[in-house]
């Protein structure tokens, strides 16, 4: 009865956890695509900024409420994990504006294949082989209703693979550094979230100007778009602390297949409230296909062997292996 009362607990723990990831992540995308289009804000990089320093308020509140315990994070960690994140912030953004839509999507599936290869090489994880054909699944169905003009140019490439590398190497991070040094999601945010805040405030504006040929002190801050962008703020403390919290309790691959959820969300709110111009067959399909190898991965990555960490012990002198713990 315990043990079924506690894998229950952590069942619906683990929904909720989704649930708050999925919903702020939708939420934010919504808002930061009325304030680009309707209010010309496109200094994302500088937003990004703005939303790190909510989300360090946010923790300098819970520390005082006592919700964030004194930790230690040793400054080489937290300045590698804030050199990944920031790569990948500002790389996304380039990569965005330098390759055509299809490639830039096909660069975001790339980073479940990549996140892969970082636990196999680093954590030893081993995949089953229904867990390697559920993220394929997955993989091709997002590719259907998604991937449409394909056109590679060379600094678009380079854009896109630094993107990558460092957005996956971000995400592993979390996971790695909250199990190391037996972090929590509010813990490992308090030390990360400061020093993104000030990295970016000051780089964002420089990387905005390259990148639209604007200036942030040139835009014209009315009162409604101020109320977005205080929103998008507001959500974005949520946004963080959801992805912190989910890649904590499961992985970055998890975090990444059923993270394309976001875009299936994404593409069926964006039908509802801007039209039905881009629904059609394949869309439909594609969707089909990729909700089907998210539950499939769900149902292959929980069984026994589905997902596991190898650990390797020495028996009688000669070494052997032996898969002991289960992701």
């Amino acid at each position: 009865m315990a043990p079924s009362s506690k894998a229950d607990k952590k069942a619906a723990g683990d929904v909720a956890a989704w649930m708050f990831n999925v919903v702020t992540s939708v939420g934010i995308i919504i808002v930061n695509k009325a304030l680009m289009a309707n209010y010309g804000f496109f200094f994302a990089t500088t937003l990004t900024g703005m939303h790190f320093v909510t989300t360090t308020l946010m923790t300098i509140v819970l520390r005082w409420l006592g919700y964030i315990q004194a930790s230690h994070l040793p400054l080489l960690d937290l300045l590698k994990f804030v050199l990944c994140a920031n790569f990948s912030i500002v790389g996304m953004n380039i990569s965005l504006m330098w390759n055509s839509v299809g490639f830039y999507q096909i660069a975001k599936l790339s980073m479940i294949p990549v996140s892969c290869l970082l636990e196999v090489s680093f954590d030893k994880i081993r995949y089953s082989r229904d867990t390697k054909l559920s993220i394929v699944v997955v993989l091709l169905g997002v590719a259907v209703c998604t991937v449409t003009d394909v056109s590679v140019n060379t600094k678009g490439f380079i854009a896109a693979f630094v993107a990558v590398w460092s957005t996956a190497l971000q995400q592993y991070y979390v996971h790695y550094l909250q199990r190391k040094y037996s972090l929590s999601s509010f813990n490992l945010l308090g030390h990360t979230a400061p020093v993104q805040a000030g990295s970016l405030l000051l780089l964002g504006p420089l990387v905005d100007y390259w990148l639209t040929n604007k200036r942030i002190d040139h835009f014209d801050f009315t009162f409604p778009s101020l109320v977005f962008i205080i929103l998008s703020c507001t959500i974005a403390i949520g946004t963080n602390l959801s992805q912190f919290i989910c890649i904590g309790r499961f992985t970055a691959v998890s975090f990444q297949v059923i993270g394309h959820m976001k875009t299936i969300l994404v593409l069926i709110l964006g039908f509802l409230f801007f039209g039905k111009e881009g629904l059609n067959m394949q869309v439909v399909v594609g969707m089909l296909i990729a909700v089907c190898g998210m539950i499939w991965y769900g149902n292959a990555s929980s069984k026994p062997g589905g997902k596991e960490r190898r650990s390797h012990s020495i028996k009688h002198g000669s070494d052997s292996s032996q898969a002991d713990d289960k992701v």
